[in-house]
C-alpha cells in the first residue's frame, strides 16, 4: 500500500512538473539600421542575431544615415548572402529624414560649427557637393547582391511583424529612428504592441569628450540626423526602452580582436578581415544586449527626449529624473546602460562571428 501510494505521489509530482514547465518565450527581433558597408559596426551588428538558439531574426529594415539607403540595403543583402542567411528579409525604408535636409545641415554647420561625421551627407568630409536626394547606386566593393529586397516598405514591415507577434518583438535600432517614427505615425498601436525598444544613441554630457577625445565619437549622429523621429519614438508608449549610448564608445574593434575572430576561417570572418574598420563596436554591442541583457552590469533610469528646436543643440539628448521631468509631454522612462560585461560580450561576439553561417 505504501509503495502504491508513493508511486502515485511521484507520478502526480512528475505530471505537475510537466504541466507547469512553461516553454521559453520566443525572442523575436527586427533590426533597423543604416547599414554602412562593407564591413564595420553597422554590418557586424547582424552577427549577434544570427544562428542563436531561441532567437528569431524576423528581418532587417534599412534607413538612410551612415550611407544612402540604397547602398546600405545592398551591403546588408550581400552580407546575408556571404553568411548563407538569405532566408532573412531585408525591407528598404526611409531615404531622407522626416524634416532635416542637406540645405539645413549646411546652414547649421556655418552657424554652429562642423558636424564631424555626416554619413551619406559627406562622411568625415565636406557636405558641399552632397545631392539633395539619394543618387543612383554605384559599384560596390563587396559585389552586388542577388538577394532582392522585400516588397514591403520598412515601416509597414515593422507594423506587420509586430502585430503578427504581439508583445513579443524587440525592435533594435542602431541608426536614425526615421523608419520607427513612420511606423508609429502610421499605426498608433505599434509601440504598445511591441515587446520593447533597444536603441543605439542618446549620448549625454559629451562636450568635454569632443575636445579631449575623438570629436566624432562624441557626436550623436543617429539622433542629430533625424531629431524629429527621435522625439516621436521616445514619446511613444513602449513597454520598455533601453538606451545604449555613451557606453557604446568603450569597446573597440582592434586588429588583435579581428585576428582572433579570423583564427577560424569562414567566408564571414574573411569578409570581416578584408573590410576591417578600427571603430567602437557601437551597433554590435546594442544587438548583443538585445539577445543577452545579462551583459548589462549597471544602468540608470531617467526620462529622455531629443531637442527638435533649431540651434546648436538640435538633436541633442536631454535627460531628467522623475522629480524634474516635463509633465504632460508623454516622456517615457529609459534604461540607460552605463556599464557592460566587456569580456562576455567580446567572447560571445567572437563565437557568433565564427559560427554565423550555421542554420538560422
Amino acid at each position: 500500500m505504501r509503495r502504491t501510494l508513493l508511486s502515485f505521489l511521484l507520478a502526480a509530482c512528475s505530471l505537475t512538473g510537466v504541466a507547469h514547465a512553461a516553454p521559453a518565450a520566443p525572442n523575436y527581433i527586427i533590426e533597423d539600421n543604416d547599414f554602412l558597408g562593407p564591413g564595420g559596426s553597422d554590418i557586424q551588428s547582424i552577427i549577434p542575431l544570427l544562428n542563436r538558439p531561441g532567437v528569431s531574426l524576423l528581418g532587417l529594415t534599412v534607413v538612410m544615415g551612415d550611407d544612402w539607403e540604397n547602398a546600405e540595403s545592398a551591403h546588408a543583402r550581400r552580407f546575408l548572402e556571404i553568411a548563407h542567411q538569405t532566408q532573412i528579409p531585408v525591407a528598404d525604408g526611409a531615404t531622407l529624414p522626416l524634416v532635416n535636409t542637406v540645405a539645413a545641415t549646411k546652414l547649421r554647420e556655418k552657424q554652429y560649427g562642423t558636424i564631424p561625421w555626416k554619413g551619406a551627407w559627406g562622411g568625415l568630409g565636406s557636405i558641399d557637393n552632397t545631392p539633395d536626394t539619394q543618387p543612383a547606386l554605384g559599384t560596390l566593393p563587396d559585389g552586388a547582391p542577388h538577394l532582392a529586397a522585400d516588397a514591403t516598405p520598412a515601416a509597414m514591415f515593422l507594423i506587420r511583424e509586430v502585430h503578427a507577434h504581439p508583445h513579443q518583438v524587440t525592435i533594435v535600432t542602431t541608426g536614425p529612428l526615421t523608419n520607427v517614427a513612420l511606423a508609429i505615425r502610421m499605426d498608433s498601436t505599434f509601440a504598445a504592441t511591441a515587446k520593447q525598444l533597444i536603441f543605439m544613441g542618446g549620448l549625454v554630457d559629451q562636450n568635454m569628450n569632443s575636445v579631449t577625445g575623438n570629436a566624432d565619437f562624441a557626436s550623436d549622429f543617429n539622433m542629430i540626423t533625424d531629431p524629429e523621429a527621435a522625439h516621436i519614438v521616445l514619446t511613444a508608449p513602449w513597454a520598455a526602452i533601453t538606451c545604449v549610448g555613451n557606453v557604446s564608445n568603450d569597446i573597440m574593434m582592434t586588429h588583435p580582436l579581428m585576428d582572433r575572430i579570423n583564427s577560424r576561417h569562414t567566408p564571414v570572418t574573411e569578409y570581416m578581415q578584408k573590410f576591417y574598420a578600427p571603430l567602437p563596436m557601437w551597433d554590435e554591442l546594442t544587438s548583443a544586449i538585445a539577445v543577452d541583457p545579462s551583459l548589462i552590469r549597471k544602468s540608470v533610469t531617467a526620462y529622455m527626449d531629443f531637442n527638435t528646436a533649431p540651434g546648436m543643440d538640435y538633436g541633442h539628448a536631454h535627460i531628467w529624473p522623475e522629480s524634474t521631468a516635463p509633465k504632460g509631454m508623454n516622456l517615457q522612462k529609459v534604461k540607460i546602460v552605463t556599464s557592460v560585461d566587456t569580456r562576455s560580450f567580446i567572447d560571445g561576439f567572437v563565437s557568433q562571428a565564427q559560427n554565423a553561417m550555421g542554420t538560422h
